[in-house]
C-alpha cells in the first residue's frame, strides 16, 4: 500500500505546491486566464489559501517520508477535500461552472487520505 500511496499522493502533491506558488507569488492579471474567480477573492485570502495549499503539499511528503508525525499526511489529505468540496461551491456561485477538475481532485485527495490512514 505504501506504494500505491506515493503514485497517488505524490502527482496530487506536485499539483497543489505548484498551484499553491502561483496563488502567493502571482499578480491578480496573470492569474486571471488560469483562474477566473480571482476577483472575487480578497488578495489576503488569495495569498493564504496559496500558502495553505502550499503547506499541505509539503504535509502529504514530508510526514511519510521522514515518519516524523505520520498523522499529518491523512490530516492533510483531508483538508485538502475540504478545500476542493469549498472550490466546488465558489465554481458553482460564480460564472465559471466548470468543476471536472475539482471533482478529480477531490476523489484524488479522499483516496489520499484512505491510503495515508494506512501507513
Amino acid at each position: 500500500m505504501n506504494t500505491t500511496y506515493w503514485i497517488v499522493a505524490g502527482p496530487l502533491a506536485l499539483f497543489y505546491l505548484y498551484a499553491g506558488t502561483l496563488k502567493v507569488i502571482r499578480s491578480r492579471d496573470r492569474l486571471r486566464p488560469m483562474m477566473a474567480w480571482v476577483d472575487r477573492v480578497p488578495l489576503p485570502a488569495l495569498r493564504a489559501l496559496g500558502t495553505v495549499e502550499t503547506l499541505g503539499a509539503i504535509g502529504l511528503i514530508l510526514p511519510p517520508l521522514t515518519r516524523i508525525a505520520p498523522l499529518l499526511a491523512p490530516g492533510a489529505a483531508c483538508g485538502f477535500v475540504l478545500l476542493q468540496a469549498g472550490a466546488i461551491a465558489v465554481h458553482l456561485t460564480g460564472e465559471d461552472r466548470r468543476i471536472a477538475l475539482n471533482i478529480g481532485l477531490i476523489t484524488t485527495a479522499a483516496v489520499t487520505a484512505w491510503l495515508a490512514s494506512g501507513l
